[in-house]
């Protein structure tokens, strides 16, 4: 009797001892397919991780793509902007060089007419017959009328009649073809039909400056405003070549400023 109950016992033990093992078995296999789940997990995760990275790192590189651009735009705009800046402020003082130019053309170019008084006849006395006086035409006298001419034109110029100041100063021409106003007044009858917008006639009178008095005053004004009437006239290509032949030939003066602002506007 103890023999069987000791073999009963052991057949117990070891039934018992191989369902703990099969239980055991049974974790163990869960046990490693949750772990090839997480590590299924963190492998996905890891992609992602991965991803998330190349595209963070796009993102960088093109951000940084970006502001690089920008920067470079911003470099530029501000070159553009100081480039605006010179030029404004060349033509700021262009201008203020014209305003004073402006305001000295009556003193530079109306001759100043002496003013002086004529003597008194002498008185007559009774039963005494007056002398006549003789006619003589004096070196004063033309040189008066001379003046005369000329500043009763211009001052037909300044009050805009054009038309008549241009007659007034052809016909100072046709009197006095080579004296100090000549240039002058061949000057203003450009001038005369450059403001009633005939600009190719003025361009023909402008080119006259040049050629009859190319040693006076108004050859850089004559040849810049032969610029500016090609440019009215929409041809560019002459006005380029006449405003940088007053740059060449007239440098360090208000005309070759104006014609640099000038340049600067023709595209």
């Amino acid at each position: 009797m103890a023999g069987c109950a000791t073999t009963d016992d052991q057949r117990l033990l070891r039934n018992e001892l191989n369902q703990q093992i099969q239980r055991t078995n049974d974790k163990i296999v869960d046990v490693e397919r949750g772990s090839i789940a997480i590590k299924s997990e963190v492998t996905s995760l890891r992609k992602d991780v991965e991803k998330t990275n190349e595209k963070t790192s796009e993102e960088f590189k093109s951000l940084r793509s970006i502001q690089a651009e920008t920067r470079a735009d911003v470099t530029e705009i501000r070159e553009q902007m100081q480039q605006i800046r010179g030029a404004i402020d060349g033509m700021r003082k262009d201008l203020a060089a014209i305003a004073t130019r402006t305001n000295s053309l009556e003193e530079e170019h109306l001759p100043k007419i002496s003013k002086k008084k004529e003597p008194a006849e002498p008185a007559v006395e009774k039963n005494e017959k007056p002398q006549v006086a003789v006619s003589k035409t004096t070196p004063d006298k033309i040189k008066t009328d001379k003046e005369t001419i000329y500043a009763a034109a211009y001052e037909l110029f300044r009050e805009a009649k054009y038309e008549k100041s241009r007659e007034g100063f052809e016909n100072f021409l046709k009197q006095y073809p080579k004296t100090e106003f000549s240039d002058n007044a061949q000057f203003w009858i450009g001038e005369c039909y450059y403001f009633e917008k005939k600009y190719e006639k003025a361009i023909i009178e402008y080119e006259k400056v040049t050629k009859n008095f190319p040693e006076g005053n108004k050859a850089p004004y004559a040849i810049l405003k032969q610029g500016l009437s090609f440019l009215k006239l929409g041809d560019k290509a002459s006005a380029k070549l006449l405003l940088q032949q007053v740059i060449k030939d007239f440098p360090n003066t208000s005309q070759a400023r104006i014609a640099r602002s000038k340049l600067l506007e023709i595209k």
